[in-house]
């Protein structure tokens, strides 16, 4: 396991520290949290981005083509 140092400014120290709190968790477990939900992201975006780089363009809009008019008419 890896130790990170990390330099925020007081007033958001203060604020993380009341949302672990709030959560019942340390503060370390709360940064271990939210990494993960950022790296999840990334992962997620970048899984996207090489799928979208695959496909086909005229399909994607027909796609998105018959969302609207799903949304429309609901």
């Amino acid at each position: 396991m890896s130790t990170v140092t990390l330099r925020i400014p007081d007033d958001k120290h203060a604020r993380l520290k009341a949302l672990a709190k709030s959560r019942r968790i340390s503060i370390n477990k709360l940064m271990d949290e939210l990494a993960t939900i950022a790296l999840t992201e990334f992962d997620a975006k970048t899984r996207f981005m090489a799928l979208a780089a695959g496909g086909n363009p005229q399909q994607g809009l027909a796609l998105l083509d018959k969302l609207d008019r799903l949304e429309r008419a609901a």
